[in-house]
């Protein structure tokens, strides 16, 4: 019996809408990894895809195997005001069954790997504490952290603090 495939890595296709956003709707209803607290309908969800290109500084990657769609990493607008367009944030979300594979890293290394040459300075991420696993993934990847947003969002009943990590680019 021969081991699975390892999952492909490409840029996101329409038909890849729906079961992204049921991976990002898991995180939305059952945990504090995104501040979001209502789940999204593939419509409602449009506009945060459009964003991405398959060039340029704002990229959606997903992980795809025999089983389907297994995660995806992305570089997004940072901030709005134009000083910050050298800035992007990023992000990984895998189906839960996939956590603890790897594959995050995996994501990010070829996101990153995608991302250069464009006209990019500093990439950030914000993780939910605690979350040692997300921690430990963004540190491998070359982030390090810029501190801790305390109490700065309410979820399932109470506070909860994010630590700011950032990733040198270009």
């Amino acid at each position: 019996m021969s081991a699975p495939a390892e999952p492909l890595i490409r840029c996101v296709a329409l038909a890849d809408w729906p079961a992204l956003t049921e991976i990002y709707n898991h995180y939305v209803l059952n945990t504090t990894v995104t501040f979001d607290i209502e789940p999204f309908s593939v419509e409602a969800r449009r506009p945060w895809f459009e964003q991405f290109a398959e060039a340029g500084p704002y990229r959606l990657l997903v992980a795809e195997d025999s089983s389907g769609l297994a995660g995806y990493a992305c570089s997004m607008r940072f901030r709005v005001k134009a000083a910050y367009a050298t800035s992007v944030e990023a992000s990984v979300y895998l189906a839960p069954d996939r956590v603890g594979e790897g594959l995050g890293a995996r994501l990010y290394r070829e996101l990153f790997e995608r991302l250069r040459g464009e006209d990019l300075h500093r990439a950030y991420a914000g993780v939910t504490l605690p979350n040692p696993a997300s921690l430990a993934l963004h540190r491998s990847q070359g982030f390090r952290s810029l501190g801790v947003y305390r109490e700065v969002g309410r979820k399932l009943g109470r506070y909860w603090d994010v630590e700011w990590l950032e990733k040198p680019l270009g």
